[in-house]
């Protein structure tokens, strides 16, 4: 399922920022976008997530920056700045044509800088910060699932109507056939012989026989009614429903013998496919 929550908080003079967005998949999949300072509670991050989070592809992007207008008090180590200064002079002795630092590269150099708020230890305010964006992601999450549910439930009411056009049609589509023998018999014969005439009918409705197919649908759409009602991680639940659906429809429809019996197998088989593609999305 799709999501989207961010989060932001101060702390030592620092702005923490956390961005979680996730897109569909069947499996759960978690990327993290965060600097090294992060990379040791990246398992503790991901833990986290696996409890809210069952399905979906997940990109978790942890930030750190200077908060706005903080008073940070930055010192520059003097002693690798009188090291480094000395090594310069040596390679220019060497290298004449070797072009000097600028300010900017020697304040980049590791080391250079002690920043007594960057060197505060995140892990707790970023796991804090973490649990309240899954808040807000599940929430959000948890509103497309209600709008997904009404869709799949939408298309479970138009399965239910298509079967039950189907069942009171069988008796109907008997005494055609029925009919039709007998006085294909009488043409042919000069009578009806009503012992075969019996015997191809028992075969025709042994043919025709869709009742154990027309109960395993309607059993198996008021299982989805079940699960959906239900809540909680289904998707998985509902995708091996939505396997059983299809095999009972391309039964009915390999048993069919009318036109109309057709077109609902076909009708069934369109609804169980975009059940399907969005069954996928579900946690």
């Amino acid at each position: 399922m799709t999501g989207y929550a961010a989060a932001a908080m101060q702390h030592a003079g620092l702005q923490l920022s956390i961005d979680l967005r996730s897109v569909n998949s069947r499996y759960l999949e978690i990327h993290f976008r965060c600097g090294d300072e992060f990379r040791a509670i990246e398992a503790s991050m991901r833990e986290c997530i696996a409890r809210h989070v069952q399905r979906g592809k997940l990109e978790c992007r942890v930030t750190l920056s200077s908060s706005a207008g903080a008073d940070r008090d930055i010192q520059m180590n003097l002693v690798l700045l009188e090291r480094l200064n000395g090594l310069s002079k040596t390679v220019i002795q060497h290298m004449p044509g070797v072009q000097p630092m600028s300010v900017a590269e020697v304040l980049r150099w590791p080391g250079m800088l002690d920043d007594p708020a960057a060197s505060q230890d995140m892990a707790q305010p970023c796991l804090q910060l973490l649990d309240t964006v899954l808040d807000e992601f599940v929430a959000s999450r948890q509103r497309e699932g209600a709008k997904l549910r009404a869709h799949l439930l939408d298309r479970a009411a138009q399965m239910e109507a298509h079967v039950g056009r189907v069942a009171p049609r069988l008796p109907g589509l008997v005494r055609t056939y029925q009919d039709r023998l007998a006085q294909r018999f009488t043409e042919v014969l000069g009578s009806a012989d009503d012992e075969r005439i019996r015997q191809e009918i028992a075969l025709f409705a042994q043919k025709i026989d869709v009742d154990e197919e027309l109960s395993r649908l309607g059993v198996h759409i008021r299982e989805v009614r079940r699960i959906l009602d239900a809540g909680g991680a289904v998707g998985k639940r509902l995708d091996f429903l939505m396997q059983e659906l299809n095999r009972e429809a391309n039964t009915l429809g390999s048993k069919s013998v009318s036109v109309e019996t057709t077109q609902v197998a076909m009708e069934l088989k369109v609804l169980i496919e975009q059940m399907r593609e969005q069954v996928q999305n579900i946690e």
